[in-house]
């Protein structure tokens, strides 16, 4: 598979021509743009967009791709993930998972929330005491639970609530952002044995044919606790900068009852969730 080819196609195939512009001249057999509509709003040849899907171009210049870029109205992060595809961007090879002493502190001193610690294939690093308290110790359940994209392809996402329309967003915001991390460490073999893995799932399948590029930003949930009842929480996601890590914090929704309960939970901990034997609702 030609990772550069299949964004370029997808990001082509999502245009409307007539917004851009474009007069309608004949059938079409696909959405989008034809190739050469992108290769005239480029400024390149269609033989070279051609190339380029096919794979067989596969470093164009940071020029040739800032033209891509303007020409298929790509995000902020679409263009750097194309400049990464292309070459043009350095790899840093293997995901960082070392939690530097200053992050650890951020998220310890965090104490009035929960507050989460994920690499960049959200795997889980770090938690605060109300974080377990909250969505059950993570060390109760088997290691592959501690990555919300497994949890949410292969089992779901028991203890926690989404509307429909929260949780199409969230996961197709967890996918952009996969994809984002396999640019940023296309050596990385666990990178690509997780897509690997994930790729059993349809709905992952059809979530990651769409080529979305993405940070996530955060997430809007109910948590189904056994000791005080439902909590409304909104999360917000922030990134490291040189670690790639993923710090989630986690806040009461407005109007609800959910500071309260989260203050219940502090003082009590997670004992008594342990000593039930609840199993880990870790998500983000």
């Amino acid at each position: 598979m030609d990772e550069l080819g299949d964004a370029l196609r997808t990001w082509r195939e999502r245009l409307d021509p007539a917004a851009l512009g474009l007069a309608h001249s004949g059938t079409r057999r696909t959405p989008g743009l034809r190739r050469e509509e992108l290769a005239f709003l480029a400024g390149i040849s269609i033989d070279y967009v051609v190339r380029l899907e096919q794979g067989r171009a596969s470093s164009p210049s940071a020029q040739v791709c800032a033209a891509l870029a303007r020409a298929l109205q790509l995000t902020d992060e679409e263009q750097a993930h194309l400049l990464r595809l292309a070459g043009r961007a350095e790899g840093t090879g293997r995901v960082p998972r070392l939690v530097p002493a200053n992050v650890q502190r951020i998220v310890d001193q965090l104490a009035g929330a929960p507050v989460a610690l994920y690499d960049a294939t959200w795997h889980l690093l770090h938690w605060n005491a109300l974080f377990a308290a909250t969505f059950g110790d993570p060390t109760a359940g088997r290691p592959q639970e501690r990555n919300p994209l497994i949890r949410l392809f292969e089992s779901g996402m028991t203890g926690v609530r989404y509307t429909p329309e929260g949780l199409a967003a969230f996961e197709k915001s967890l996918v952009g952002d996969l994809r984002t991390t396999t640019s940023r460490y296309p050596r990385d073999p666990d990178v690509a044995a997780l897509v690997e893995r994930l790729g059993r799932s349809a709905r992952f399948r059809e979530l990651w044919a769409l080529g979305s590029v993405a940070g996530h930003k955060g997430a809007s949930k109910t948590i189904e606790h056994p000791e005080v009842g439902d909590i409304d929480l909104d999360s917000d996601t922030l990134v490291t900068q040189g670690s790639d890590l993923r710090i989630v914090v986690y806040a009461p929704r407005p109007g609800t009852d959910a500071r309260s309960k989260l203050g219940l939970l502090a003082a009590i901990g997670s004992q008594r969730l342990t000593a039930r034997g609840e199993t880990s609702r870790t998500t983000e």
